[in-house]
């Protein structure tokens, strides 16, 4: 996007930026009174050190992306007896989709929802310590391309951070909700968006755009945590003269999309960033011939300066929106007699990855779903892609998986114990009809038209999978005739945790698939990851229930089969009883 006086050419964006200050500063000093006093404070230590912590620190857990937790005072033999403690329903205006992880920090814990708002309540009683409601205007809005979301927290020091859709990155004293500061990254209303949860690492806090359905070119940016100051951007898309610019069509890359909508994972000992990148644009291909880079990408990173250190694209020249930004899970595999420190991914092509954490080498990638689109790769790792899959304007093609994927953005889960990996799959196919389009700012950049449709012989749309991460085999799956949209998080207690829109959580045991026991029915479908966290030597289990998200928008006959699911958002947390 090119820089402009905002007095000049947006009044009106102005006149928001002040009515939201204005709320943001209304909506901390009406938090600010009903704080506690004994909140520990979030280091780059404890962040390294997060699988002992008792807490649920980040997004994933820990910096690894495992979303597993160490803790096994529930296990296989108790889950039965687990039982709720305490819920809080959410006001009856927000009905877009909760995909929030819960964020605990000692005895507190912190949600966000739809519209940027954030909770703090006690982790074990649920009394609502403070709120924070920014009340943002029509203009952020616009632009959000898969509902009006926010998928959570970072912590960093005594703070609390949320990245919001109208392009702010806001810092609040954890224990009050008081506004520390904020810090406008983009205008709302543009093409651009946030809708990740931040990631804080030693000193920076990263977060990544979203917006590559309105041609808005993706970034990955890193934050002072004290003052908001840009420590670096990184486009993810070259520029004119750059390196692998030449991989998109002159003038194209501007507008080039390849969002970094999703957190990404990190590793202290290497001090590596890895974040998934996701679609062309416009996604019509035919207009962009070339690979496209870093489009569908995962990229490894210096977090000090966002120096890239090596590249791995998942799809080349993408034309099916299959976003490469799935979580780059990090584990240690044993493939083929040999070791290797690994990242693996669930691509929204439908293929289960292992790539060299190292060198950005491809191991393996094999199909978890039907894939028609990318049907195998080669031996240095590149994407065979059947060409009869791409349409032109005026054309139409028929393939699988859905543009929503094999797997969308919910959280895998791994356990580095069994060496498996709890992946939600989805299972869908498309017919995709390519249309002329001319990029127009704030305006959807596509060029394509699409109806979604069920898998061929598939049992259902959704599946979760359990994987042995060292051979990409599948192990055992659950069916369900819905979507299957919920997160995942395991335990050391030799559990899976996740939730579908049938409106149940549910306890799997990780090695047989089996069912030990769900939740009695809850107020709406689950669509975000549970965490699992320890206060006072009492283990918790905590979700959000909240249908939304891209399904009911673009979903077509999935969006049908889920119409009965109630909306609205409710926060549950289970436990053992005591004694």
């Amino acid at each position: 996007m090119k820089a402009r006086p905002i007095s000049a050419t947006r009044p009106t964006a102005l006149a928001m930026s002040i009515a939201t200050a204005i709320g943001l500063m209304l909506a901390s000093a009406a938090g600010s009174a009903a704080g506690a006093a004994d909140y520990p404070p979030v280091t780059y230590e404890r962040l390294t050190a997060a699988q002992s912590d008792p807490g649920w620190l980040t997004y994933y857990r820990t910096y690894n992306g495992q979303a597993h937790s160490p803790l096994k005072q529930i296990d296989t033999s108790n889950v039965k007896g687990l039982k709720q403690v305490w819920s809080y329903k959410f006001p009856a205006d927000l009905q877009q989709g909760f995909e929030a992880t819960p964020i605990v920090n000692g005895g507190y814990l912190f949600v966000t929802t739809p519209k940027d708002n954030v909770y703090a309540f006690d982790a074990a009683t649920g009394k609502q310590l403070w709120k924070f409601e920014p009340k943002l205007g029509a203009e952020s809005f616009k632009t959000a391309c898969c509902d009006v979301i926010n998928r959570g927290v970072a912590l960093y020091g005594k703070n609390v951070y949320v990245a919001m859709l109208n392009g702010e990155v806001v810092s609040l004293d954890a224990q009050t909700g008081a506004l520390a500061w904020r810090k406008s990254m983009f205008e709302p209303g543009l093409g651009y968006a946030f809708s990740l949860a931040p990631l804080a690492l030693d000193g920076a806090l990263v977060v990544g755009s979203a917006g590559g359905e309105y041609g808005a070119r993706g970034f990955i940016a890193a934050l002072d945590p004290a003052d908001g100051k840009v420590l670096w951007k990184r486009f993810t898309v070259p520029a004119a003269g750059e390196k692998h610019a030449d991989t998109w069509p002159k003038g194209m890359q501007e507008h080039g999309g390849a969002p970094a909508w999703l957190t990404g994972t990190y590793d202290a000992a290497s001090k590596t960033l890895y974040w998934g990148v996701g679609n062309p644009g416009p996604w019509l291909a035919d207009l962009r011939p070339g690979d496209n880079l870093y489009s569908d990408s995962l990229l490894a990173l210096d977090p000090k300066n966002g120096d890239l250190k090596w590249h791995y694209q998942y799809t080349k020249n993408d034309t099916w929106d299959y976003d490469g930004v799935n979580t780059p899970v990090l584990a240690n595999i044993k493939y083929q007699d040999k070791d290797y420190d690994a990242i693996i991914h669930a691509d929204r092509n439908g293929y289960f990855h292992a790539i060299d954490r190292g060198t950005g080498k491809l191991i393996y990638a094999k199909p978890f779903v039907k894939a028609t689109s990318v049907t195998g790769y080669t031996e240095d790792g590149a994407p065979i892609q059947d060409k009869s899959k791409y349409p032109k304007a005026g054309t139409t093609i028929e393939t699988c998986p859905s543009f929503l994927g094999g797997k969308n953005w919910w959280s895998v889960s791994y356990d580095p114990q069994k060496h498996i990996a709890i992946v939600p799959a989805l299972h869908a196919c498309m017919s995709l009809s390519g249309k002329s389009v001319n990029y127009m700012e704030g305006l959807p950049y596509l060029g394509e038209g699409f109806e979604i449709k069920p898998e061929p012989g598939s049992k259902g749309y959704g599946e979760l999978q359990a994987i042995d991460v060292d051979t990409g085999k599948k192990l055992w799956s659950h069916w369900s005739k819905l979507p299957w949209n919920g997160g995942v998080a395991t335990t050391a207690g030799g559990l899976a945790f996740s939730g579908s829109l049938d409106g149940y959580l549910y306890a799997f045991d990780v090695t047989t698939g089996k069912v030990l026991w769900k939740s009695p029915k809850l107020a709406s479908g689950i669509i975000a990851q549970p965490s699992v966290f320890e206060v006072d030597g009492r283990e918790y289990v905590a979700i959000l229930a909240g249908y939304g998200g891209a399904n009911p928008i673009w979903g077509g006959p999935m969006s049908k089969a889920a119409d009965k699911v109630p909306r609205g958002g409710t926060l549950y947390v289970f436990a053992l009883n005591k004694g």
